[in-house]
């Protein structure tokens, strides 16, 4: 018989009060969740609370998520399991020894920021938000995402002082068994094989965006050429640090 999380402390019985308190949840170090949005953060955060049974923390405040399933946003203490954050650069760094970096196509990110900030977690841009401003405002979007996308990864990449693991999103949802075995180990934290396998069982949650087909392609041939360099750049970079 699969134990259900709930039962376990995963989303309900943890307020802010035990979550700092209690000595049980006391983690060493600090660990950052580190990504450009877009990046399933949101989705890790899920699987890894399902899988320990320990709150993950964040640096923001997102009421959405602070309702259902994440009542440590804002905890950013090692009461948590790890903290997210979309952040770079020293102050950001400064409160972490470890740090796992998740990376995800740049195409794809880029397309789930925009879907999140017009439609929510889970919702989705209406075909016309493209189209704004005769699509002025979504290749400026594309551009200025496409620069943050590369600096947030190559910056705790190449900068960062601490311990870090690079997880890529494809990795995650192609193979999620091996790659969050790796994650808790990582970690250093014990796998409870019940709580694993139940976690593989209910892998989607409802924290990741289902898949939707747009009738048009909202990349030019441009933006594509644009992408497909920064992400090889990229990947090149950070596949030496797997």
């Amino acid at each position: 018989m699969i134990t259900t999380v709930s039962a376990l402390s995963t989303n309900k019985v943890a307020t802010t009060e035990n979550i700092k308190d209690d000595a049980v949840y006391r983690i060493p170090g600090l660990t950052a969740l580190a990504s450009f949005p877009g990046s399933g953060n949101t989705w890790l955060r899920y699987l890894l609370q399902q899988a320990t049974g320990i709150l993950t923390g964040s640096v923001y405040k997102d009421y959405g998520l602070l309702k259902t399933g994440f009542p440590a946003e804002n905890v950013r203490n090692n009461s948590v399991l790890l903290v997210k954050t979309h952040e770079f650069g020293p102050k950001a760094w400064d409160p972490f020894t470890k740090a796992i970096l998740l990376v995800r196509d740049p195409e794809k990110a880029i397309l789930a920021e925009f879907n999140r900030q017009s439609g929510g977690h889970i919702g989705f841009a209406s075909p016309d938000r493209y189209k704004r401003t005769k699509g002025k405002y979504w290749q400026k979007f594309v551009l200025k995402n496409l620069k943050m996308w590369e600096a947030t990864n190559l910056s705790w990449a190449r900068d960062f002082s601490g311990s870090i693991k690079v997880v890529f999103y494809e990795d995650l949802v192609g193979n999620l068994e091996v790659t969050l075995r790796g994650i808790l180990n990582f970690l250093e934290f014990p796998i409870n094989e019940e709580l694993f396998s139940c976690t593989l069982i209910r892998r989607e949650g409802v924290f990741r965006r289902k898949k939707r087909f747009l009738n048009f392609d909202p990349f030019t041939i441009s933006m594509r050429s644009m992408i497909k360099q920064k992400k090889l750049e990229v990947y090149k970079y950070l596949e030496n640090l797997k």
